[in-house]
């Protein structure tokens, strides 16, 4: 049996050929699909530029992932502990994330301007629903029985919580906050490219407006390998902490 890394070698591997291969069997112009080795280039050459750039989408993204996290989970335990407010406020928060991020930037850039509080606020808002969803999952897929027993020992609702709820629930809430991390890359990027004056994003939408599409493949696959070592982190976190699943 072939490792996990060797498994992620062999994928890489396979997507190279199909990309060199496709542009050799259907030549394929440059500006439309570039070749790896130029790409790779091309990020070289501007890497001082990019990785300045990374900087400031990771800082957007990082910020946004972890008070969108925070406040998904607190407002899952809430929700579990107290009903009133999951029949109160669950229609919503579905009502609010029934609409793509990108439709609220409008308003969120006239609320809070171009820099990167408007940002990080679009990534809070993508970060926390996903979280929120696979943490009330979790958190209500315990055991009804073992619930009975912590509270025949005279424990209380968040004793409960913290004892039985947070622990069962990890599993899931690890998976909402994988799926949240790729999502905060992506929305962090979109916000950049409706306003910003830095960030990946904005290199994106300038190279796009220059017609410098070797750029644009430069700062994506940036981007790219930024959200695959995220969420390798993540991958790597979860079977470290959360053993007992």
């Amino acid at each position: 049996m072939l490792s996990r890394s060797a498994y992620l070698l062999l994928g890489f591997i396979v997507i190279a050929v199909a990309w060199e291969g496709a542009i050799a069997a259907f030549r394929i112009p440059p500006y439309v699909l570039p070749g790896l080795a130029t790409i790779a280039h091309a990020i070289w050459t501007d890497l001082g530029m990019l990785l300045q750039a990374l900087r400031a989408t990771l800082f957007v993204a990082g910020s946004g992932y972890a008070i969108g996290a925070s406040v998904g989970i607190a407002l899952a335990v809430a929700m579990v502990l107290v009903p009133a407010l999951d029949r109160a406020f669950m229609p919503i928060v579905v009502a609010v994330n029934s609409v793509p991020v990108v439709a609220y930037a409008p308003l969120i850039l006239v609320w809070l301007g171009t820099g990167p509080a408007s940002q990080i606020m679009m990534v809070t808002l993508a970060a926390s629903f996903t979280v929120f969803i696979n943490a009330m999952q979790g958190l209500r897929s315990v055991d009804n029985a073992a619930v009975d027993l912590l509270r025949s020992f005279g424990a209380g609702a968040l004793r409960t919580a913290w004892m039985l709820r947070l622990p069962a629930a990890l599993p899931a809430i690890v998976n909402g906050m994988r799926v949240a991390a790729v999502r905060s890359m992506l929305i962090a990027i979109v916000a950049e490219m409706l306003g910003a004056s830095e960030g990946l994003g904005r290199v994106i939408y300038e190279s796009t407006q220059q017609i410098d599409f070797l750029r644009v493949w430069s700062a994506v696959t940036v981007a790219s390998v930024a959200s695959m070592a995220i969420y390798g982190l993540i991958v790597w976190a979860d079977r470290r902490f959360v053993w007992w699943k």
